[in-house]
């Protein structure tokens, strides 16, 4: 069966999204931040695929899912069988795949059949988006060892993609230290967290990306806060695929187990 192909001039300009991610558990719970997915879900236009940058995919190079069928990745331990009997079925899409490699540009994008899939930073955030999985997903990568310029240059190559009806997700946490966390989910946030939380919200509202990129392990706070860049680099993508006409939508904010922000936003 062939294909449809994405058509530029027929879709409608997709936003791009950050959404914090948090526990795995909230792929499984109901609670008012999973309403405020399934909310968002509903009130965005349709997209064609979805291209999520997961901070659970982290490869040497970047990557691309360019499978037809991506299986379900439970990257975690420890937690109940329901979690792990979670599967997300969405299809993948090898012409969007094609897209994602002809418009980075630099550095080139490999594409991957059957290494990755979609992980839990990725199925937890869309199953309750997308519940019947019928959009196309896939995942791009990051190369922890590159330096911040890299990671928001993939990102205004991947600006282009949202004309075709591409939804680019970033999915990670603004603030997150599991060294830190307190296992009850309304636990007291931490000064810190809260310090860093409304510090970084002020620069994207500011639209001060620069600081945002370079600027954020210069207080106590941001080092406690980003104690590793895995969760914090898709943030990177999502404002290099910004432009100045996107208007910014705080769609959630939260803080769980007293060190993850649950901070979620929109642009366009």
């Amino acid at each position: 069966m062939m294909e449809k192909k994405l058509n530029a001039s027929s879709a409608e300009r997709m936003p791009v999204l950050f959404i914090g991610h948090g526990s795995p558990m909230n792929a499984i719970e109901t609670n008012p931040y999973t309403k405020m997915l399934n909310t968002l879900g509903k009130k965005l236009p349709t997209p064609k695929a979805i291209l999520v940058i997961s901070a659970h995919w982290m490869t040497r190079g970047t990557f691309v899912t360019e499978m037809q069928n991506p299986k379900t990745i439970h990257d975690f331990y420890g937690f109940p069988q329901e979690l792990f009997n979670v599967q997300y079925p969405a299809p993948g899409s090898p012409e969007t795949a094609r897209l994602v490699k002809d418009a980075v540009q630099e550095p080139k994008v490999i594409g991957d059949h059957n290494q990755w899939g979609l992980d839990h930073g990725t199925w937890a955030v869309l199953r309750h988006m997308y519940p019947e999985a019928g959009i196309p997903v896939l995942q791009l990568s990051l190369d922890l060892s590159q330096p911040p310029d890299y990671h928001v240059k993939i990102g205004r190559q991947l600006m282009r993609l949202r004309d075709q009806g591409v939804l680019i997700l970033g999915s990670g946490n603004l603030v997150h230290n599991l060294r830190q966390i307190k296992w009850e989910a309304n636990a007291k946030p931490f000064d810190w967290a809260v310090e860093f939380d409304e510090w970084i919200k002020q620069k994207i509202s500011d639209r001060d990306f620069s600081a945002a990129f370079n600027d954020f392990h210069q207080t106590r706070a941001g080092q406690l806060s980003v104690p590793s860049l895995d969760h914090y680099l898709p943030l990177h993508y999502i404002l290099g695929a910004t432009d100045s006409k996107d208007e910014l939508k705080f769609e959630y904010e939260e803080m769980q187990n007293g060190s993850i922000s649950m901070r979620s936003f929109r642009f366009g």
